[in-house]
């Protein structure tokens, strides 16, 4: 009997698979394709991305530098209002080899992790957990003290157990456009109800643009218009779900969820990497696979590291959906230098962010030349 079967082996799963084998645990980590495909979520990524991965990935998976974003309330050429730090503020990152990096980190501590396994059915018992996956023609079963949901934010095993789901989905769509750009800022289109749309440079590897919103959005007409108004051509379209807001409870006897599919992303942006593999942490320091009670030490673990960021971020989100006229005057207000964490809303309060208020900085035109 494992001691935990991970379900999904995205950032959340791999983190919490490679913690595990690393603290001596029999794990099993299933993934019901290949690591790291199909592609559906962006690369921009603040830089504690690097306190995840072996020290010598950075060369491998960095593909720009961002300093900053101009935020706009129309298209391209809409007046842009600038926030930009004079250090890195984030990084554009290949997300496949990310997925792939961290998927053989955990190897690398000991778990098992197999991919082209399709998790079909979750049975909990008194003293364990049955795990019936398909692959390549075959049904296979596992039995495990725990299993971790880390499928994403249509989770399989959220369904088995009949866990909440998140509160929202939104619906997004990804592209790229191959031609090489290396700009240090990406821009933030608050045009899009009640969310907003993005383009990244990524150095060589070209540019990433973004569009999400709630469903009944033409997400598809709004993304063309996008993409068509920055004279793109796009290729590698992608989409999926993006989960906001995580549910009262993520943990049922012997289950618990991780990441996407325990709703554990930023309200303001829906980016989830970060976030989910600060939670992996968090379930590998509080549970104990032999005691499923601990689960709930889990639960009111990451609640208390992440809560106020994911309040914080669903009332940032709510500026969003403000009339122009107050966004124009907050945005002009805000503009410039700034001290803010981008995964950590709660840094808006920070000394750092006041002595950058305060004291101003380098003119924007001056910081992207």
């Amino acid at each position: 009997m494992y001691d935990f079967v991970v379900v999904g082996v995205g950032p959340a799963g791999a983190r919490l698979a490679r913690r595990a084998a690393d603290a001596g645990y029999d794990v099993l980590a299933l993934e019901k394709g290949t690591v790291g495909t199909p592609l559906a979520c962006s690369g921009h990524v603040s830089t504690d991305v690097w306190d995840y991965v072996p020290d010598d990935a950075k060369a491998d998976l960095l593909q720009n530098r961002v300093y900053g974003a101009n935020f706009r309330l129309g298209g391209p050429d809409s007046r842009a209002y600038p926030f930009y730090k004079s250090q890195e503020v984030s990084n554009v990152i290949d997300r496949v080899a990310l997925d792939r990096t961290l998927a053989d980190a955990a190897r690398a501590a000991g778990a098992d992790v197999r991919e082209g396994h399709t998790v079909t059915e979750i049975e909990e018992h008194a003293d364990g957990v049955t795990v019936t996956a398909r692959t390549e023609g075959e049904t296979v079963e596992f039995e495990s003290r725990l299993v971790a949901g880390c499928d994403g934010p249509v989770s399989r095993v959220r369904r088995s157990v009949s866990l909440p789901d998140p509160g929202e989905q939104l619906h997004g769509v990804l592209a790229f456009d191959e031609a090489p750009d290396h700009g240090d800022f990406v821009d933030v289109h608050l045009t899009v109800p009640r969310f907003f749309a993005w383009r990244i440079p990524r150095g060589d590897a070209g540019v990433e643009y973004g569009l999400a919103a709630p469903p009944g959005t033409d997400v598809t007409e709004r993304f063309e218009r996008l993409t068509e108004a920055y004279g793109a051509e796009t290729t590698h379209r992608c989409s999926g779900a993006i989960p906001i807001g995580p549910p009262e409870s993520v943990t049922s006897d012997r289950v618990f969820l991780v990441g996407d599919a325990a709703g554990q992303t930023k309200p303001f942006t829906g980016g989830g990497i970060l976030y989910g593999m600060t939670a992996a942490d968090h379930a590998i320091d509080a549970i104990d696979p032999h005691d499923p009670s601990t689960l709930a030490a889990y639960e009111r673990a990451w609640r208390s590291d992440l809560s106020r960021e994911i309040r914080l971020g669903h009332l940032i989100r709510k500026a969003y959906s403000l009339p122009e006229p107050i966004q124009r005057l907050g945005l002009w207000a805000l503009d410039g230098e700034i001290g803010v964490h981008m995964d950590r809303p709660s840094s808006f309060f920070s000394l750092d962010h006041l002595r950058a208020l305060v004291g101003g900085g380098a003119d924007a035109d001056e910081r992207r030349q």
